[in-house]
């Protein structure tokens, strides 16, 4: 059984889901690959434990300050993108990283000359655990925002929010087009 709460966030509504032993998903509503599988799996509202250590992280985080503590964690995916959120979660508070860097690292732990920055976005924009996994800490090699599920304005706020935003990041356009 996963069991499932809302919490509001300065930034919106976020959807937690956590089974008896670990937390599973923070998304924010209507994001991309929203409570993906959930639903297969049964769910039932109700706060439990997981979900209430999980509230406290985001009290703190959203006051502007670092959690010095994790939630247990169990994000579902591939042993691949498993391997990379949990990368992610090495990246400091009021920092950033590369796609490229994470590749980098993630080859070097395999003994491969190289890993793909695409495929580390594909498993960076699949992570389950918004904020908490902090996905909002990737940026492309020039500085440029990709890749946000929830949004290029939340990854904004968040990297404010953390005092890690800086000039030079370029922040896309919206497109026009019909």
């Amino acid at each position: 059984m996963i069991f499932v709460s809302h919490y509001d966030s300065p930034l919106g509504i976020l959807y937690l889901a956590a089974d008896e032993e670990a937390l599973k998903g923070v998304w924010f509503e209507g994001q991309k690959y929203f409570a993906s599988g959930l639903k297969e799996n049964g769910t039932e509202e109700k706060e439990t434990p997981v979900l209430k250590r999980t509230r406290e992280w985001l009290d703190l985080y959203f006051a502007g300050k670092d959690p010095e503590f994790l939630p247990p964690l169990a994000p579902d995916g591939s042993e691949f993108r498993k391997e990379v959120w949990k990368l992610l979660l090495t990246i400091p508070y009021g920092k950033t990283m590369t796609y490229g860097e994470i590749a980098r690292i993630i080859a070097l732990q395999r003994g491969l000359a190289q890993m793909s920055a695409q495929a580390v976005g594909s498993a960076v924009g699949h992570n389950e655990i918004s904020i908490i996994v902090p996905c909002h800490r990737v940026v492309g090699s020039s500085g440029n925002l990709t890749g946000y599920a929830g949004g290029i304005d939340k990854k904004i706020k968040l990297l404010k929010l953390e005092g890690a935003w800086q000039e030079r990041f370029f922040v896309p356009k919206k497109s026009t087009a019909p």
